[in-house]
């Protein structure tokens, strides 16, 4: 039994862009933390917590049955002894339609899908309390006439990534019903920003990366619409999606972005080329078998539910980004560790 009040929470695949962020978030909440994390991108942004009293890592695959085993104490992760854990979010995936398409089908479902049944089964063995869930909004796929999708929307998945996290949303709200973990579902938008673990393969942090180390950005489906969030902001949903009544949250789904949060590519070039003096673009048509999203979204029932409103807007995220680059904080961004595939569609 538990007789510690700090909350304790295990973060899967908490070295990476997200996750890594997130734990220093906790920790300054006064939150213990474990990670579990396979390192596939290396460990590094975990480094800065590495002394902290209450921080444990464990290096593991959530797939593997040894590394998750929940008991009576708690769950046991890899070799660390069980803890009792008060929430789990769940980041541990193969991230993006580029990366699904590069492993495989095989190796995609495996791991988002059937990851996610363990790590749930694990949780509610150990009768944690509530499950964070990371989704996608590129499980609407196109939104035909251009009217804001709502969490209501009929989804069209448009890529293996999308399918992925399709079903995993659908495991966790059809069949966890009277289990003692509560699984909330967060689909975020397109995330944007600095973290420890910093990727140059999202549209936004892509652009400024292309825009200062090649002056010139080349754009595949002009005048799409994309919605986009900080990778910080979403931190911040996440806590509150732990703090929520259960009764608000209980297998769920929130988009997790603002509606300020919506632009078009155009928007998005001018922007950069407003911060990245003397970038020239050049558009270019292309049809492929993968994440054609044009979409606008609606977050009205994070705002009003969980009252949650980003702080962080996509030009200030741009002016971040292209500070650290500009000032040479991150040598080597075009390295194949900032990146969780090697080609991105822009």
């Amino acid at each position: 039994m538990k007789t510690d009040t700090t909350p304790h929470v295990l973060i899967t695949g908490g070295a990476g862009y997200i996750g890594s962020l997130l734990t220093g978030v906790f920790l300054q909440q006064g939150w213990s933390v474990t990670v579990v994390d396979d390192l596939l991108f290396g460990g590094a942004s975990l480094l800065g917590y590495w002394h902290h009293p209450q921080f444990r890592f464990a290096k593991g695959d959530v797939c593997d049955p040894a590394v998750l085993r929940a008991s009576a104490e708690g769950i046991a992760v890899g070799d660390l002894p069980p803890a009792h854990f008060d929430a789990v979010v769940h980041l541990a995936a193969i991230v993006g339609f580029p990366a699904c398409q590069m492993v495989g089908p095989q190796v995609a479902w495996r791991y988002n899908f059937e990851g996610t049944k363990r790590v749930f089964a694990a949780a509610d063995a150990a009768r944690v309390g509530r499950l964070i869930f990371a989704s996608t909004y590129s499980n609407y796929g196109l939104s035909p006439d251009g009217t804001p999708v709502t969490e209501e929307s009929p989804l069209n998945p448009q890529s293996l990534y999308a399918e992925t996290k399709v079903a995993a949303e659908q495991f966790l709200r059809d069949q966890t019903a009277g289990a003692t973990t509560i699984p909330v579902l967060f689909r975020f938008a397109t995330l944007f920003g600095i973290s420890p673990r910093t990727r140059f393969d999202l549209i936004i942090n892509q652009f400024v990366l292309e825009a200062i180390t090649r002056r010139k950005l080349i754009i595949y489906q002009r005048g799409y619409a994309r919605s986009f969030v900080h990778v910080r902001d979403v931190c911040d949903a996440i806590l509150l999606g732990l703090m929520a009544p259960p009764a608000t949250v209980n297998r769920q789904i929130f988009n997790v972005g603002s509606d300020e949060g919506n632009y078009t590519k155009d928007e998005i070039v001018a922007l950069v080329q407003r911060y990245v003096t003397g970038t020239i673009v050049e558009y270019k048509d292309l049809t492929f078998g993968g994440d054609m999203r044009d979409i606008r979204v609606s977050f009205t029932k994070i705002r009003e539910q969980l009252g949650f409103r980003p702080r962080i807007s996509v030009e200030e995220g741009i002016r971040e980004v292209a500070g650290v680059l500009l000032n040479g904080v991150i040598k080597d961004a075009l390295d194949s560790q900032y990146r969780n595939a090697q080609f991105i569609v822009q």
